[in-house]
């Protein structure tokens, strides 16, 4: 009898424990963080393309060689890199789910969208990295592009302009829709907007008796 009173009180408290764990790492967060809203910041929601080619984001790896964090400047040099402020919770508001990522062997791509706006680079580069950044170690994406002889391009195709060393002799390069929904997304991904920076916290009642001596 004691021992099943003892496994009961283990097994209440193992509950307990899970249970405050959960409260106090899952709930009480997503209770603060609900309550923030993008009103005024210029955050919109992903439009139906731009959420297709977050899908392409996924389906292509891109989450695991970049992340979407911009550092705060005590724990790296993210700022001096040019991309960003530190990320805060707003700015994941219409991320279900959010892509930080693990591994930096690429950039951080949170702000990408604001440092390189133009569509026709965006799309160059997926198609092969090494012809806009030298030495990129980024796999090149051509399968998101389709080679067309001149005569066969659509008036709504949109063909790339690449460097003529890259310039595939006389086919045209043409972008597939998932490579203008992935470039749609990646120029979403613009978090410049100001964020209210937090209040200093209040002085305790000696240090304020000393900074009032110490003005005297």
């Amino acid at each position: 009898m004691k021992g099943s009173l003892t496994e009961l009180r283990l097994a209440a408290g193992a509950m307990a424990i899970l249970a405050g764990a959960t409260s106090l790492m899952v709930i009480v967060p997503w209770l603060l963080t609900d309550k923030a809203h993008p009103v005024g910041t210029g955050l919109k929601p992903y439009t139906l393309q731009e959420l297709r080619g977050r899908q392409q984001y996924i389906a292509n790896g891109c989450v695991y060689c970049h992340s979407q964090q911009p550092r705060d400047p005590g724990l790296g040099p993210d700022v001096a890199r040019g991309w960003g402020r530190p990320s805060v919770a707003l700015d994941y508001y219409y991320d279900s789910p959010h892509l930080l990522g693990t591994m930096r062997t690429g950039p951080d791509l949170m702000n990408i969208g604001a440092r390189q706006p133009s569509r026709d680079w965006q799309l160059g580069h997926l198609y092969q990295p090494r012809a806009y950044v030298d030495g990129s170690i980024m796999p090149a994406y051509p399968f998101l592009f389709r080679l067309k002889r001149p005569e066969e391009v659509a008036p709504d195709d949109v063909v790339l302009n690449l460097p003529p060393a890259f310039a595939p002799g006389a086919s045209k390069v043409v972008a597939t829709p998932e490579a203008l929904d992935l470039v749609a997304y990646l120029l979403a991904l613009d978090r410049t907007y100001p964020v209210v920076p937090r209040p200093a916290p209040a002085a305790s009642a000696a240090e304020s008796q000393a900074a009032a001596g110490g003005a005297r």
